[in-house]
């Protein structure tokens, strides 16, 4: 079973551990599931998935940045090892004794982005700024949506509306006994994606929090539709 084991100056704190299915966000905020109290910490700093057999780290456009083993990234698959610093604490990636690691994740859509480290760690400071409120992408960038376990490929969001669910006539179709022929739409509005809850008996999810009615889409959301996974962003996806 994956664990996170966060520490402060080498100092182990509080060991997070991971089951199926789970979604575990990190911030400053005491809502979160990993809480770090210090200014360098964003209110909602990163998320981290459960997808399939792999474990997917991702930085909810913090102001100082999410690092693995030293480089600033957007969305990494963890691998045993690996060390997560946020602000100035760090996430030591492992699994329990014991344990074999899981097997590769799946093939899927995940961005790296290479920065100058040593210059955003200048950043993550005691003394930081109150955060810039994150604002909805514009209208004008195209949203995709990537299959992450349940299905292949990745899709275009291009209509006004796109129709999830088991029906053939669905422009995504999902499969699943409690899915509904027509599960969830998404509807491309000025401010951008958002995602409704259509029928059926498993109501779609979204970071594990079920879809009452709709939702705004942000980079790097991950959608649940009963056993299936997908993963929204904007432009274009890159190659693993």
């Amino acid at each position: 079973m994956p664990v996170l084991k966060l520490k402060f100056k080498d100092v182990f704190q509080k060991d997070f551990v991971f089951h199926k299915g789970d979604s575990l966000t990190i911030g400053r905020l005491q809502e979160n599931n990993i809480c770090i109290e210090n200014l360098a910490v964003s209110s909602h700093h990163a998320k981290v998935d459960a997808v399939g057999e792999g474990i997917l780290l991702t930085d909810l456009k913090s102001k100082n940045g999410t690092f693995v083993n030293g480089t600033a990234i957007t969305a990494h698959w963890l691998t045993a090892g690996d060390e997560v610093q946020i602000g100035k604490h760090v996430l030591v990636f492992e699994y329990l004794d014991g344990e074999t690691p899981a097997g590769k994740p799946p093939a899927a859509m995940v961005q790296t982005m290479v920065m100058d480290a040593g210059a955003i760690r200048n950043l993550a400071s005691d003394r930081g700024t109150p955060e810039t409120p994150v604002q909805p992408e514009p209208p004008e960038k195209t949203g995709f949506l990537t299959f992450l376990s349940g299905g292949d490929g990745e899709f275009e969001l291009t209509r006004k509306l796109t129709k999830i669910g088991k029906s053939t006539t669905s422009d995504i179709i999902v499969s699943g006994l409690t899915v509904g022929q027509t599960a969830a739409t998404i509807s491309r509005r000025p401010l951008g994606y958002y995602l409704s809850y259509v029928g059926g008996i498993s109501r779609p999810k979204v970071n594990g929090e079920a879809v009452k009615d709709s939702v705004l889409l942000k980079d790097f959301d991950v959608i649940t539709i009963g056993s299936n996974k997908m993963q929204f962003v904007y432009g274009k996806p890159s190659p693993v």
